[in-house]
């Protein structure tokens, strides 16, 4: 059965077509900020960093994993266009969710143009603002000190 259904979602062109892929890629619901009062910490406690098309507001927040949130000001278009720039937003999230830091609270406000702007451009963007986890090998020594 499961052989069947990867065959059908290659045919309608799904990029992920084995299931061990998709769980290292999924956005779970505990990657995701989802009451008033995460987005009201992270408001009040946290920290602001800008560039051209977002603004991200950081905290830390003593967890194993970071979390996610995005607020769309109706200011930017009529439901069509901000949820394209809601979908655009969790895909870059999810893609790459591995080069964030673990253990932040982060919320994302784009500004008009994230919904026209190329995904590439968009994501390396993003990235910038946000805390980079740790990437280096742990086989390369550091520097001594």
């Amino acid at each position: 059965m499961e052989e069947k259904s990867l065959r059908n979602a290659a045919g309608k062109g799904v990029t992920v077509s084995r299931v061990s892929d998709l769980s290292r890629l999924d956005f779970p619901r505990q990657c995701r900020l989802v009451r008033r009062s995460e987005y009201d910490a992270v408001y009040r406690d946290g920290r602001r960093r800008s560039s051209r098309e977002f603004s991200v507001f950081l905290r830390a927040n003593g967890l194993e994993i970071s979390r996610f949130g995005w607020s769309i000001k109706k200011a930017l278009g009529g439901a069509v266009r901000r949820n394209r720039i809601r979908r655009r937003l969790r895909e870059i999230v999810r893609l790459h969710r591995q080069e964030i830091a673990s253990g932040w609270d982060i919320v994302i406000h784009p500004r008009s143009s994230a919904a026209t702007a190329e995904l590439p451009w968009l994501a390396a963007d993003l990235l910038k603002l946000l805390p980079r986890a740790d990437l280096a090998s742990p086989l390369r020594e550091k520097p001594a000190g």
